[in-house]
């Protein structure tokens, strides 16, 4: 069985050898789906009998290892020195620090990482993380998957 939860931020960013608008400063609302794959809990009497996970609970843990670390923030590659001189003169800035360039796909593959073990076999259930997807734009995404991982 798969479920899947939804979970919208927003931040800036820049794609510092794009050739186009995206080279700038600019921001997006983001939207995070996070999909997840177990067996259907049969536990009578246990507030998670019948499900995969709580979505309460799949929430929570997006929130603690993404959402919280991203919403409001400025996502900046680590390499593009330009702009992290700017951020750190900007006191008190919000600022997360990537160890890539933070293009949809890239982010997609940050948030897997950091979630899949978060999520992994939670209630003994051969829960896992199968597929992040990230919304840059209603009609723009990119999405990492177990299968991109694992060869």
């Amino acid at each position: 069985m798969k479920i899947t939860r939804r979970l919208e931020f927003d931040a800036g960013h820049r794609i510092p050898d794009h050739a186009s608008q995206c080279r700038h400063l600019h921001g997006h609302r983001y939207a995070l789906e996070i999909t997840l794959s177990g067996e259907v809990i049969e536990a009578a009497g246990q507030p998670y009998n019948g499900m995969v996970m709580d979505f309460a609970e799949v929430k929570a843990i997006a929130r603690r290892q993404i959402v919280d670390l991203w919403d409001h923030a400025f996502l900046v590659y680590a390499g593009d020195t330009l702009v992290m001189d700017f951020l750190a003169s900007l006191p008190g800035h919000k600022t997360a620090i990537l160890d890539r360039v933070p293009t949809a796909e890239n982010l997609a593959r940050i948030a897997f990482e950091r979630l899949a073990p978060a999520y992994r076999d939670v209630y003994g259930n051969h829960l896992r993380l199968e597929r992040v997807r990230i919304y840059e734009t209603p009609n723009c995404w990119a999405d990492c998957c177990s299968s991109d991982l694992s060869s």
